[in-house]
């Protein structure tokens, strides 16, 4: 049994020369990613209007919290680790709960993305 060599997935073996560049994937495509939700979609543009309209209401420095939550929340960002809209997501939740009653239609809007992130 000893030498048998056992490789699982792809596999890169070099044996001299010279300008050795790219390398050819003749193995199976991966999956295609899943569709995006609409229904998640359409929550998330509602959240980022809701959020462009409380920015306008609040001091500069908690504008600047929200315009740095935005890009892990805008539609569109499914690339964003899922870690890092849920850290935005918590983010914003706190400003709008900050914001009193002009943040509660924030704080719905977040519930309703979480709700469907966990679906």
């Amino acid at each position: 049994m000893s030498g048998d060599s056992y490789y699982f997935g792809r596999t890169v073996n070099m044996h001299g020369g010279t300008h050795n560049t790219g390398m050819v994937n003749n193995g199976p495509e991966s999956a295609p990613a899943d569709p995006a939700d609409p229904a998640l979609a359409e929550a998330v543009a509602e959240l980022v209007a809701l959020l462009a309209e409380l920015r306008e209401q609040v001091s500069p420095l908690t504008a600047r919290s929200i315009d740095e939550a935005l890009p892990a929340l805008a539609p569109g960002s499914d690339a964003a680790p899922p870690e890092e809209r849920h850290r935005a997501l918590m983010a914003v939740a706190g400003i709008a709960a900050t914001a009193g009653a002009l943040g509660q239609p924030v704080l719905d809007a977040v519930r309703a993305v979480l709700e469907l992130l966990a679906a």
